[in-house]
């Protein structure tokens, strides 16, 4: 699992020109799933989310967390997390989980989520989904399972 993590002062969805979620201070998250995942881990990757503190205090130190702030996430699956742009001009994406195992992991994932925030919102799953946002820093950060278990 690999999650892009972005601190924002705002973010929204929308598919087909119309507004299907959006947030305020928070995180976007794009979520891709592999084909070789742990599905124990994903609990403690929604845990890591919420305990990370990359939000500033008073100090303007990255001492906060997003529920220190109130913050809110959008959560957006993103299967091109698992591309492969090494083999050829047209990436590959054969490491990425298939469509319907996916569809349950971000289901799960997000449930695990709203277990830890209690404003999570998100996309819709193989949506043309349009995502806008005002990263904040911009603030950006990767997260892969894999090295969680290091």
């Amino acid at each position: 699992m690999r999650i892009l993590v972005q601190r924002v002062d705002e973010a929204s969805v929308e598919v087909e020109g119309e507004l299907v979620s959006s947030i305020g201070k928070g995180y976007l998250l794009l979520v891709g799933f592999g084909q070789e995942e742990d599905p124990s881990l994903w609990q403690k990757m929604a845990q890591k989310v919420a305990k990370l503190r990359i939000f500033p205090d008073e100090n303007g130190k990255t001492n906060l967390s997003l529920n220190d702030v109130d913050g809110e996430i959008l959560c957006v699956s993103q299967f091109t997390l698992y591309a492969d742009p090494w083999t050829g001009n047209r990436p590959s994406f054969t490491k990425a989980m298939g469509a319907d195992f996916a569809r349950d992991a971000y289901i799960k994932f997000m449930a695990y989520l709203k277990e830890v925030c209690p404003k999570v919102q998100g996309g819709i799953f193989q949506a043309d989904m349009k995502v806008k946002l005002i990263n904040d820093g911009p603030f950006t950060i990767i997260l892969d399972s894999k090295e969680m278990s290091k």
